[in-house]
């Protein structure tokens, strides 16, 4: 006879984004651009930008502090760390394995996982099953990241999108609720339509890359867009059906914050109002991996989110990846 599976759900939240703040005025004076343009066609009206000196395990350490007390944990107490980002402090040792240190959670697993902005819902989905089957009781997952280390910002079609920040969330067992499902999603035929091309093994790195501007983010705009619109409410409705609910069950949706059009797409595909939905976008721009944490955990503190509400998060990038979760909030 197999062993029950427990209730996992997440039961303490933090974030932390940098001081330093860079509006699209500021951006009209490094690139060719403006306000009107990146508004009309983003949303976005200022993002954060990390110090030289601090790298992502810094904000993921930040985060995780906020969520730990949030949740009433000690990090001594704290079995697996999951991060998940795109700009790890370095290709190894892991940035969850520094966060770890950083914490002083000597008794705790530790493992970075990668995809793209769609990586916190992923490492919720691992987080979930390490709950519900047994194996763990407490595990921090971490959605952080400096894009603004990455972007080359002489690129006018990149650079006004990203900004950097971190997300956290304890996942424990619950005696009710929680999560109800996760649906995660890949598509690898489309993985250079969003990309960062030297610097692994394919291209390592030398003085062409480095003069080729190879070390940046590169992506293929309207072709991302053109997925993100069709993935986004695809995947937040099969989440749903996993669930045993209806769109007319979803009391909050809070989507991966990169376009405002792509969130209106996504929300309208849910017959969602716009009361229902999340959006920070305009304060940090595209965090990637941080959007949806950061945005959970503003939501929760702003009062949006209350005890037994299902709410719905849904992420998709780099990959090209998809994911979307249910959770009854408990």
């Amino acid at each position: 006879m197999g062993k029950e599976l427990r209730n996992a759900g997440i039961t303490g939240v933090g974030s932390y984004v940098p001081e330093k703040v860079l509006t699209n005025h500021d951006l009209e004076k490094i690139v060719d651009t403006s306000d009107e343009w990146i508004r009309s066609r983003t949303g976005i009206e200022e993002r954060r930008v990390a110090d030289d000196d601090t790298a992502t395990s810094d904000l993921a350490y930040e985060a995780a502090k906020v969520a730990l007390d949030d949740a009433g944990l000690d990090a001594e107490d704290l079995d697996l760390i999951i991060v998940a980002t795109i700009t790890p402090d370095m290709q190894f040792p892991a940035t969850a394995c520094l966060l770890q240190d950083k914490l002083n959670a000597e008794g705790a697993a530790a493992f970075d996982l990668g995809a793209g902005c769609s990586g916190f819902v992923y490492a919720l989905s691992a987080a979930t099953q390490f709950v519900e089957t047994g194996a763990y009781d407490n595990v921090l997952i971490v959605g952080a990241e400096t894009l603004s280390k990455i972007v080359n910002w002489e690129d006018r079609n990149t650079c006004v999108l990203f900004g950097d920040g971190a997300g956290a969330a304890v996942v424990q067992p619950v005696e009710s609720g929680g999560v109800l499902s996760n649906v995660l999603g890949a598509d690898g035929s489309g993985g250079e339509l969003l990309q960062l091309p030297a610097g692994g093994s394919r291209q390592p790195t030398c003085l062409d890359t480095v003069e080729n501007n190879l070390h940046y983010i590169e992506m293929e705009g309207n072709s991302v867009f053109k997925f993100a619109v069709r993935i986004m409410g695809k995947a937040a409705l099969r989440a749903l059906k996993e669930a045993d609910l209806d769109r007319e069950d979803v009391d909050f949706f809070i989507p991966h914050q990169a376009n405002t059009r792509i969130i209106d797409a996504a929300a309208k595909r849910l017959k969602l109002d716009s009361d229902d939905v999340f959006v920070n976008l305009n304060k940090y721009g595209n965090t990637s991996a941080a959007s949806i944490p950061i945005a959970l955990a503003e939501a929760i503190e702003a009062g949006e989110i209350n005890k037994g509400d299902n709410i719905v998060l849904v992420g998709f990038g780099a990959g090209l990846t998809w994911a979307a979760s249910v959770i009854k909030w408990s």
